[in-house]
């Protein structure tokens, strides 16, 4: 018998990578997240795991657009900070190298439902 060395798996086109929270950044949003929807100001949220981008996006309703984003994009870890907070309309109102520095937008702001 003739021992044949086993046959490699083929080496395809290699799988883009996502960006995503880890557990540890979960844990910082959703204690901010918490407080609001205690508070009554935030109903709802989604994350998205992008190639280059991992979102958690901040609902007052379900149906609207969101009010926030908390954004994680690691190719901006050298320049102004990899974490931001957005606005509804696109605006980035903090961003920082920490996440915990970039939520304390949250922390300085006394939110009240207007309707």
């Amino acid at each position: 018998m003739n021992a044949q060395p086993p046959i490699p798996f083929p080496q395809g086109p290699r799988i883009a990578e996502q960006v995503s929270f880890d557990r540890r950044e979960l844990a910082l949003i959703l204690s901010v997240y918490g407080r609001m929807v205690a508070a009554g100001e935030w109903r709802d949220y989604a994350i998205a795991a992008l190639r280059d981008v991992a979102v958690f996006s901040i609902f007052r309703r379900t149906a609207e657009t969101p009010l926030y984003r908390i954004e994680k994009r690691p190719r901006l870890r050298s320049r102004q900070g990899m974490y931001a907070v957005l606005g509804g309309d696109g605006q980035v109102l903090r961003r920082g190298h920490e996440l915990g520095a970039a939520l304390r937008f949250f922390e300085t702001r006394q939110f009240h439902v207007v309707e």
